[in-house]
């Protein structure tokens, strides 16, 4: 482990620190908190020309090498040195390796496979130079037509906090500080720079801050302010969410940084708001911070806290840290790892006997859809990463098979159609690119800032039309065809599914994507992902958002909870996914020991392949006084089971996670009740077997 991995551990270079900024003059202070790019003096109407030269460059492209802040060269103190993710580390020379998204690998509900990914990005980080990585992205779609939204785990908070821990985790052993973001309710991307998010105080504490808890609680050094507004004040200036949640409350140690160059509106409002270190460059603070303590409008013990804090997490992170040189950076050991990654994240939607393909039998195979071969490995925005290569659909299924492939990009619908009945199996590669979701950045804020169109997903959460087309009108004439769908996120799939035999949700799978869905199609691996996100049959399921909003209100439920509550039945459910085996989850057992909640139960693979399955605890709050979920997935655990094997399972949920805020009094309470607890395969009632235990 990192010596520098716990708070504890990093509060012991406290002192050390003190004594630094003790003898530091305050432009030496200040110094430390914005990035090393200086822009004061150059006139407003020009910053953009500047930014997008800086960024955008095909020779020079984002974040090509990591972006230093601060730094005392007389105490020996190196800068902050920063890298993008999260799909792997956005730094380039042409061979980084690229994980699949985030949203699937939340599908793998494997946070020891996401520890693992953490290691990994933590050496690749460390081999460029860097010290911190900005890749733990744990924003919760409010709607998943959010552009960013395959940046992070999916839709349930529990699951998401999992997941960004075990990141940060991974990341911090191998001495790089991992930075969580973006703080707070980021979750539309055309507005972001506009909007205000207003919701209860119910909804805040218990919908959409406790997986950011949670990834302070499992150490992580640095938080990322977010570009949007949280009942009116800009979240990078936010004294509430910054000083009085993070700092006081949960009682971070560590920095908070502003996202890059728009996160920052106003010198005092910023810093005395909580704000430490104005990214990417030095604009509102430097000079202009120097003049507003000097001036009295910032006190300067708030300069004191800020440098203490970044010089404390530095010292911790840099003293006999740990180094690896490029031979670490796409290594096969990390292909190998996104590979897995891809292998446990995809996830099987619909089978009616068609998959696994039988190499005997299946002599053509019909490749339908310009994305089947097209790189396609998420978006174009702060998040991309440049592999050595990358293996598209087409590619992987023609290394997989000897038999004939006949490839149709689809926009002729004759010639699919014709392919099709030629084939003895057709698959279609359907869905999205880096033009149809991802970052955006408007052209009033930076010309050319990351050359992407991204964006919001506004008119559709479905297919684009000419897909919903192919499949309608291509997919019956050969009873043995599957769509393979690529996307960040939920894909309204009622229009065609039952056009198609199978359906694989494959997100954006990683450079190794094309091997790993052909291996699925061939059942050379089980598949075994979960969707991490509920499908309905109709969009207006689903809570509306104005995309182009300044002000929008976030509601208590979404998601599969929403769902659950108005009564409505999803297309697929929460947690759904299909494997080419069976399994069977034995009745469960629940006790309470101390402050947890323990559930037992047994696995069995009651078929003929070996498998893994993921075992999933929903609490139930029927009988709560307040209004709260039906139920609520508190816990999961993958296992793999080899064919005819049981494995007991056990999954500790802690107390603390069943209880609910009470404004009024401003206190959590874990109510005195019999509370159902559900354990399945998935949220819906058909795939799990409920118990009840009293707590209180």
């Amino acid at each position: 482990m990192s010596k520098a991995q716990t708070k504890a551990e990093r509060l012991q270079f406290t002192e050390e620190a003190r004594k630094i900024v003790e003898q530091l003059s305050l432009e030496e202070k200040v110094s430390l908190m914005s990035g090393n790019i200086d822009i004061q003096g150059i006139p407003p109407e020009k910053i953009s020309e500047v930014l997008g030269g800086m960024l955008a460059s095909e020779a020079d492209h984002y974040n090509v090498r990591p972006y230093a802040a601060g730094g005392l060269e007389r105490f020996g103190i190196p800068p902050m040195n920063f890298c993008d993710g999260p799909r792997g580390v956005v730094c380039d020379n042409g061979k980084t390796t690229c994980f699949p998204v985030s949203m699937a690998r939340g599908a793998s509900f494997d946070p020891e496979l996401e520890e693992e990914i953490g290691h990994a990005i933590g050496r690749e980080t460390r081999a460029y130079g860097g010290n911190l990585f900005a890749g733990v992205c744990i924003n919760m779609p409010y709607n998943p037509g959010w552009g960013r939204s395959q940046e992070s785990y999916g839709e349930e908070t529990n699951h998401i906090g999992a997941m960004g821990a075990a990141l940060v985790r991974g990341v911090q052993a191998e001495d790089v500080m991992a930075c969580v973001k973006h703080f707070a309710f980021n979750n539309m991307e055309n507005a972001r720079f506009k909007v205000s998010v207003t919701c209860d105080q119910r909804t805040e504490k218990e919908v959409y801050l406790p997986h950011f808890k949670d990834c302070i609680d499992a150490g992580a050094a640095s938080v990322m302010s977010s570009y949007n507004r949280y009942n009116g004040v800009q979240c990078g200036h936010h004294h509430y969410l910054l000083k009085e949640v993070l700092k006081r409350d949960w009682d971070f140690d560590g920095f908070v940084m502003s996202d890059f160059c728009w996160g920052v509106k106003d010198t005092v409002e910023a810093a005395n708001g909580g704000q430490d270190m104005e990214m990417l460059w030095t604009l509102e603070f430097g000079k202009k911070l120097v003049q507003a303590v000097r001036d009295g409008f910032v006190p300067e013990a708030v300069v004191d806290e800020a440098a203490l804090r970044i010089v404390r997490t530095i010292l911790a992170f840099d003293r006999g840290h740990k180094e690896y040189d490029m031979s670490v950076v796409g290594c096969q050991a990390h292909i190998d790892l996104a590979r897995r990654a891809a292998r446990e994240g995809i996830t099987l939607v619909k089978n009616e006997g068609m998959l696994p393909l039988d190499r005997t039998k299946v002599k053509k195979i019909a490749v339908i859809g310009h994305l089947a071969d097209k790189p396609n490995i998420g978006d174009y925005g702060s998040s991309r990463v440049r592999p050595a290569y990358v293996v598209t659909p087409l590619e992987g299924l023609r290394k997989a098979t000897d038999a004939e492939i006949l490839y149709a990009d689809g926009k002729d619908l004759e010639e699919a159609r014709k392919a099709a009945e030629a084939a003895d199996a057709v698959v279609f590669v359907v869905g999205y690119n880096h033009d149809d979701e991802g970052e955006f950045v408007a052209v009033d804020d930076a010309d050319n800032y990351l050359g992407a169109a991204g964006g919001d997903r506004k008119k559709s959460l479905g297919l684009h039309e000419e897909d919903i087309a192919l499949l309608r009108e291509v997919g019956p004439v050969n009873r043995n065809s599957t769509a393979v769908l690529i996307g960040g996120n939920m894909i309204m799939m009622t229009e065609w599914i039952d056009a198609v035999s199978s359906v694989l949700m494959a997100y954006y799978p990683g450079m190794e994507g094309g091997n790993v869905i052909a291996e699925i199609l061939f059942g050379d691996v089980n598949p075994s992902g979960k969707l991490p996100f509920v499908v309905p049959v109709r969009e207006s399921d689903l809570p509306y958002v104005d995309w182009e909003a300044t002000d929008q209100y976030y509601e208590y439920y979404h998601g599969y909870t929403r769902l659950e509550k108005k009564g409505v039945a999803p297309l697929i459910p929460y947690g759904f996914g299909l494997s080419y085996t069976t399994f069977d989850i034995a009745k469960p057992q629940v006790d309470t020991e101390g402050a947890e909640l323990v559930v037992r139960t047994e696995v069995s693979n009651t078929g003929s392949r070996d498998g893994a399955e993921v075992v999933q605890v929903y609490v139930g709050y029927g009988h709560s006084a307040v209004d709260r979920p039906v139920k609520q997935l508190s816990g999961f655990k993958r296992v793999e089971v080899p064919a005819g094997g049981t494995c007991p399972v056990e999954i500790r949920i802690p107390l603390e996670k069943l209880r609910y805020y009470e404004p009024s009094t401003r206190t959590w309470i874990l109510e005195d009740m019999e509370y159902p607890v559900y354990v399945g395969s998935s949220e819906a009632e058909a795939d799990q077997k409920c118990v009840t235990v009293h707590l209180k």
